[in-house]
C-alpha cells in the first residue's frame, strides 16, 4: 500500500502529534507499506524508512497524491486537503483534537472542515473526540513508545510524584503545588518531580518558593532521553489538566513505567487511564490533594492499579494501532 501521510508539523520532538506521526510512519513501513510523509514545517531531514517532503508546492503535492493508494492526514488541514479534493483518492483523517478555535468557538475554518468530513473516512483518538464530531468515526487511541519503558520494573521507586508535560497554564501543574501545600499542613510531605519546560516555568518555581515547597519539588526541565527511566523512579504520575484533553499519551507512558495515575476527569483522559488510576474533578485542588493522599498512604492500592497496565496498554501498542489504521485504509480503498 502506498500511503501519502500528511502531518502539518513534523520534527524529532518528544510528545505530541509529531511523535505520533513518527511512530505510525515507522510502523506502516514495518508492516510492508510505502510511506511518503508531507509536512508544512521546515526542519532537518530525519533518517528513517520513509521519505519526508517538506513544504511541497501544490503541483508536487498533487503529484504525490496521484502516485498514492490512500491519503492519510494526521489532524485535518485545509491547506493540504483542498488541493487534493477532486483527485478521486480515498482520504482518511485522524482527529487529534477538537474542531474548534483555541477559545472553544467555531471559526469559518471549523465550519468548512465539519461540512467536508462526510466525504472522507474519519478516525478519532478517543470517544470524547468522536462525540464532538458531526460524522461517524472509528475510535483508535494514540500509540505510545513501549521500548522507552521496557525496563520499568527494574528501577527502584524511591520518589513519590511525577508530572510529565509542557509547562503551560492549561496543564495545571500549579494545582499540584497547591495540593502539596494542603498535604503539608497535614504533615504529609511527598517529593514531586516536574519533567518538562515551557513559559510557566518561572511562575511555577516562584509559587513553589511561596508555598514553602522548595525542599520537596525538583524541576528537571525537558528530558529528551531516558525519560522512561526517570518516570519509573516514581510511584505516582499526576495529570492535572484544566484543559479538556483529547486523549493522554503521557498517561500511557506513566502507566507503562509502572506508576499509578491521578488525573483530572476531563475529555479523553479517562479513556487513556482506564483502570490504572484515580480521577478527580478538573480544577478541584482539594479533590486532587485527597486522591494523592489516598495513593501515598496505600502501596497495595498503587500495586492494584499498576497490575492492570499490561492488559490496558495492549491496544495502544504501536503495531496494534498501526494494524487497525491499515484496516481502515483498506476499507476506504474498497469504497
Amino acid at each position: 500500500m502506498r500511503i501519502l501521510f500528511c502531518s502539518y508539523a513534523f520534527a524529532p520532538s518528544i510528545g505530541g502529534i509529531e511523535t505520533v506521526s513518527r511512530i505510525l510512519a515507522n510502523q506502516f513501513c514495518g508492516l510492508g507499506s510505502t510511506v511518503t510523509l508531507v509536512t508544512n514545517t521546515p526542519g532537518e531531514e530525519i533518517s528513517g524508512t520513509y521519505e519526508v517532503v517538506r513544504r511541497p508546492t501544490i503541483k508536487k503535492l498533487r503529484e504525490l497524491a496521484r502516485n498514492s493508494d490512500v491519503i492519510f492526514q494526521n489532524n485535518i488541514s485545509l491547506k493540504t486537503l483542498l488541493p487534493l479534493l477532486f483527485l478521486g483518492k480515498p482520504v482518511v483523517i485522524t482527529h487529534q483534537t477538537w474542531l474548534t478555535r483555541t477559545t472553544g468557538q467555531l471559526g469559518w475554518q471549523d465550519y468548512l472542515k465539519r461540512a467536508l468530513l462526510s466525504r472522507w473516512s474519519n478516525i478519532a483518538i478517543s470517544q470524547a473526540v468522536a462525540a464532538d464530531l458531526p460524522v461517524k468515526s472509528i475510535v483508535i487511541g494514540n500509540p505510545f513508545e513501549p521500548g522507552e519503558f521496557a525496563a520499568a520494573e527494574e528501577h527502584v521507586r524511591n520518589k513519590d510524584i511525577v508530572f510529565l508535560g509542557r509547562l503551560v497554564s492549561d496543564k495545571g501543574c500549579d494545582l499540584v503545588l497547591r495540593a502539596l501545600s494542603i498535604l503539608k499542613t497535614a504533615g504529609i510531605c511527598p517529593s514531586f518531580t516536574v519533567i518538562g519546560d515551557g513559559p510557566e516555568m518561572p511562575a511555577l518555581k516562584q509559587l513553589t518558593a511561596e508555598l514553602g515547597l522548595s525542599d520537596q519539588v525538583m524541576f528537571l526541565g525537558a528530558v529528551s532521553e531516558g525519560r522512561g527511566k526517570v518516570v519509573a523512579e516514581h510511584n505516582i504520575m499526576v495529570i492535572p489538566s484544566i484543559w479538556k484533553e483529547p486523549f493522554g499519551v503521557a498517561a500511557l507512558e506513566g502507566i507503562a513505567a509502572g506508576c499509578a495515575v491521578v488525573a483530572s476527569r476531563t475529555g479523553g483522559l479517562p479513556e487513556a487511564i482506564g483502570p490504572c488510576g484515580i480521577l478527580f474533578p478538573g480544577g478541584d485542588v482539594v479533590a486532587l490533594a485527597s486522591a494523592l493522599k489516598e495513593l501515598l498512604a496505600s502501596p497495595s492500592l498503587r500495586d492494584k492499579l499498576a497490575a492492570e497496565r499490561n492488559h490496558h496498554l495492549k491496544r495502544f501498542h504501536p503495531e496494534v494501532v498501526a494494524k487497525r489504521y491499515l484496516e481502515v485504509f483498506e476499507s476506504a480503498m474498497r469504497k
